[in-house]
């Protein structure tokens, strides 16, 4: 029988099975069919809801949102107790926290003499104001911008949002981007203690005594230390050009960090979660002003990840699914597929036939079997049942090794701060496909730097055709934390450098370096062994 026991810590074991058996259920607190979601949890055998709550604006009112926040935990345990639901702090404070008082307990955490003030935002923003940190708009609920966890306001409003959602009888917090709030906290000093308190806390209040910890990264290790209890990432796709129609393919991909565990035990990789991601639905406006390899270009066939998925026909979708699931068990053989269960589809929202014959708007894909429960269900709970009852045979029988090359820094350290240097950094962009590797492939195993100690990265390559070209550096691959103009992070792939070469054949060095996240780009001359910087 699988062992889902756990009180105050939990076995590699038991964690494992969580995550083998875990969903995307994003913002089911607000699910107008949530009679029939319970009904398919229970029947699926899910044991954990990602994402079950959370908010991103603050468009509800605050203690609305709590309150069904709790509401949705109750039904949900009386289906089954054992399931753990998320909820999620993301990267991302607004203007509305501006209204909410902070409440004694939080000041006491942090060895704070208690005031009766509200959170500020200006207190908690970072105070340089990077490009890309700050989200203007003339509504409360979405002015803002990314919290600086070097602020004791910051970790504050983390700590106050973790210890409400464990209140409501969450188990599981996902952090969002870390890579982001963190910038300025360097060797995670502050944000290890914010997560010690969130976890402490956990310790007292939870409902087994345990809140897990996850966040979009392949891992922070500090002097052996792991800060998350899992990781969690997204899938990278390409196009398949090759393939009739709109197809994709996935890159192998999937580092984890290894190291000692918060739970109490060790091991080389962390067991880690990956999913199909949102960020808006559609990326373009009119599918029909590109041609195919244009569109080809545009994320995933001019889609998120899940707006392209729920906008392929049934067969393509199980196909898919199906796919996926294999792809993850031979490949990552530490990952674990967080199947869409739920999930916004914002813009790729489609037309959709509802159970009873008539037309309507589907904006959320969901994984439900059409019915008059659930009236626009996508249908795929067959597959997901037939795809677990496997358990995991395949990934026993024929799962690939991790880290097949070795490119250094395995255990590397900082000696200043502390942190352990990234195993995997790669640089990528659109002069990817002149080296042999995909354009913006920021998981290429081509185009991975080399560990030349010091804490500096390198990697040469020869660019055979003049042109300009723009390139970033991922740490880890992922594109959670990219580095190129200047030494702040970004999130995604649409900030780089770029470079010209002005002849044929030409020779670029790239460099990476750890301590200050400096990246930078230069043409060595062949003949006379000299270099010159390029970077812009």
């Amino acid at each position: 029988m699988t062992d889902y026991y756990f009180d105050t810590d939990m076995k590699k074991e038991v964690l494992e099975n969580y995550l083998s058996r875990a969903v995307t259920a994003a913002g089911l607190l607000e699910s107008s069919t949530l009679e029939d979601d319970l009904r398919a949890i229970g029947e699926l055998g899910v044991k954990f809801l990602g994402r079950a709550s959370g908010v991103w604006y603050m468009t509800m009112d605050e203690e609305e949102h709590f309150e069904k926040s709790r509401e949705l935990a109750e039904k949900v345990h009386a289906v089954d107790e054992d399931i753990i639901l998320q909820s999620c702090i993301f990267e991302i404070i607004v203007e509305k926290i501006n209204e909410i008082p902070i409440p004694e307990y939080v000041f006491e955490a942090f060895g704070v003499k208690p005031e009766k003030r509200n959170f500020c935002l200006e207190k908690a923003l970072f105070p340089q104001k990077p490009p890309g940190f700050i989200h203007t708009s003339d509504e409360k609920e979405k002015n803002g911008g990314i919290p600086d966890l070097n602020r004791l306001e910051a970790r504050m409003w983390f700590y106050y949002r973790a210890s409400r959602y464990i209140d409501c009888g969450y188990e599981a917090l996902h952090m969002g981007q870390v890579h982001l709030y963190t910038a300025n906290d360097s060797g995670f000093l502050k944000t290890e203690e914010l997560f010690y308190l969130i976890r402490d806390y956990g310790k007292k209040h939870a409902r087994r005594h345990k809140v897990l910890l996850d966040a979009h990264t392949h891992g922070i290790n500090i002097r052996g230390r792991l800060l998350f209890d899992y990781h969690a990432m997204p899938f990278t796709g390409v196009p398949l050009l090759e393939h009739p129609g709109h197809k994709q393919v996935l890159v192998r991909e999937g580092f984890s960090e290894g190291g000692s565990n918060p739970n109490g035990w060790s091991a080389q990789a962390m067991p880690y979660l990956m999913e199909y991601d949102n960020w808006g639905g559609k990326v373009i406006d009119r599918f029909d002003a590109y041609t195919r390899e244009e569109l080809a270009k545009k994320d995933w066939w001019g889609y998120d990840q899940i707006g392209w998925f729920a906008n392929q026909d049934e067969a393509t979708r199980n196909h898919f699914l199906e796919y996926t699931y294999y792809w993850t068990e031979v490949q990552n053989p530490n990952a674990y597929f967080e199947v869409p269960f739920r999930r916004m589809l914002s813009d790729a929202a489609l037309v959709a036939k509802r159970e009873d014959g008539t037309i309507g708007i589907q904006e959320f894909y969901q994984i439900n079997d059409k019915s008059k429960g659930c009236p626009m269900g996508f249908s795929q709970e067959g597959t997901l049942r037939r795809l677990w009852s496997m358990n995991h045979m395949l990934r026993q029988k024929a799962a690939n090794p991790g880290n097949l090359m070795d490119y250094g820094a395995r255990e590397e350290y900082d000696e200043e701060t502390g942190v352990k240097l990234p195993e995997k950094v790669v640089v990528y962009g659109s002069f990817q496909p002149f080296v042999g590797a995909v354009k913006n492939d920021s998981n290429s195993e081509v185009t991975r730097m080399y560990y030349l100690g010091g804490g500096l990265y390198a990697l040469t390559v020869v660019i055979p055709y003049a042109g300009t070209y723009d390139y970033a550096v991922s740490t880890y691959g992922t594109l959670s934390a990219t580095y190129c103009y200047d030494c702040f992070p970004r999130s995604g792939s649409s900030n780089k450098a770029n470079l010209v070469t002005e002849k044929d054949n030409t020779v670029i060095r790239f460099t990476y370096r750890f301590s200050d996240h400096r990246v930078s780009a230069e043409i060595v001359e062949a003949e006379t062994n000299s270099c010159r910087s390029i970077s812009e």
